[in-house]
């Protein structure tokens, strides 16, 4: 399926179709909701490290988070789209158009119950997961069973939450390694300034590929949608129009301000205390690790990638530098995200179609 045969393609017609249909009117005021605590929970963790060393105070952060979510949401959707194919493809509501659609308002209001809770708590958990077991259970409500779930690219799901967890540790570990071999020789008053001035590049790199990687998983589900509302149960190809990325980043950026400070502590400040090069080693494996992931269209989560590259630096300096406890709790919410997240998508999924 191309977006051409969508009935939809341009800003304008797009607003005259949510205005005739309140149920895509209602999934996309769903949708926007789950971008905006997406920015409320997630796109903190890009700032968290230079704001912890105090490379740049918590409001510029914030406004240059949503700058740069911003940009990557755009260069990288011109570039590569695969992580938006991915989510798009990755269930299957069924082939009645309506209960799909349906079912898939149900997986958006299973995602915001779940992250607004997760937020209440400060504990920064991953909108990626939530986003995935959210639409996964709503899919096999629909199907009773497994036939709604698109293996193959679940498949890609299993690889980034290795990749994002291993990689993000060990590239920390590495990176931070690296740069206390380059500059040991170098007397650490001098390269305070420098550093200061890299972690805000790396906060900065960290944002743009917090929104390469988020905001194109939400332009899936914004799309799908819009195709189910068209009677369109195949998922296929399409095109991401440029309002589109307008707005999903607009949303995440209002949701970073609103709730912002509460993860930045809990990631940059309570899990493990950094000095200011530090803190850009972990953003530096950060992104980097999240660029891989992007480009080989594996949909990983950003909170888990920052987090465990911040711990693998922590831990290149002690194991005693990680606070251990910290780290559980957030642990313990990424596994829950999964079946939890998962049984409230399937439970709403039940409801609604009973209901709507």
């Amino acid at each position: 399926m191309l977006w051409k045969e969508m009935k939809m393609y341009n800003f304008g017609e797009f607003l005259a179709q949510t205005k005739d249909n309140p149920a895509l009117l209602i999934t996309v005021v769903l949708t926007l909701a789950v971008i905006l605590v997406n920015g409320w929970t997630d796109a903190p963790n890009a700032i968290a490290t230079a704001v912890s060393t105090k490379a740049i105070p918590p409001r510029p952060a914030i406004t240059m988070a949503a700058i740069f979510n911003f940009l990557g949401i755009l260069v990288m959707t011109a570039i590569n789209k695969n992580v938006a194919q991915t989510i798009y493809n990755m269930v299957d509501f069924g082939d009645n158009a309506h209960q799909a659609l349906v079912a898939l308002c149900a997986a958006m209001v299973a995602i915001v119950l779940w992250a607004v809770a997760a937020w209440a708590f400060g504990i920064p958990t991953s909108e990626s997961h939530a986003l995935i077991a959210g639409l996964t259970g709503a899919a096999i409500a629909m199907h009773g069973g497994l036939g709604g779930v698109n293996g193959s690219e679940w498949l890609k799901v299993i690889y980034g939450l290795v990749l994002s967890t291993v990689l993000g540790f060990v590239m920390g570990y590495v990176v931070v390694k690296l740069i206390g071999l380059i500059f040991s020789k170098v007397d650490r008053r001098k390269t305070t300034g420098i550093f200061q001035n890299a972690q805000i590049g790396g906060a900065a790199a960290m944002a743009f590929m917090h929104g390469a990687q988020d905001g194109q998983k939400f332009m899936g589900v914004f799309l799908l949608g819009i195709a189910l509302n068209n009677g369109d149960t195949n998922a296929g190809m399409f095109e991401i129009p440029f309002w589109l990325i307008v707005i999903c980043s607009l949303v995440m950026g209002l949701g970073t301000s609103i709730g912002g400070y509460k993860i930045i502590k809990a990631v940059g400040m309570d899990m493990v205390k950094l000095e200011t090069y530090q803190g850009f080693a972990a953003d530096l494996a950060g992104a980097g690790c999240l660029l891989v992931s992007s480009l080989t269209g594996m949909p990983v989560s950003t909170t888990h990638t920052k987090t465990t590259a911040i711990m693998g630096v922590g831990a290149a300096k002690s194991i005693k530098r990680v606070d251990w406890s910290v780290v559980k709790e957030m642990v313990l919410t990424w596994i829950l995200t999964f079946p939890g997240c998962g049984l409230i998508g399937f439970a709403m999924a039940k409801l609604f179609t009973m209901f709507f």
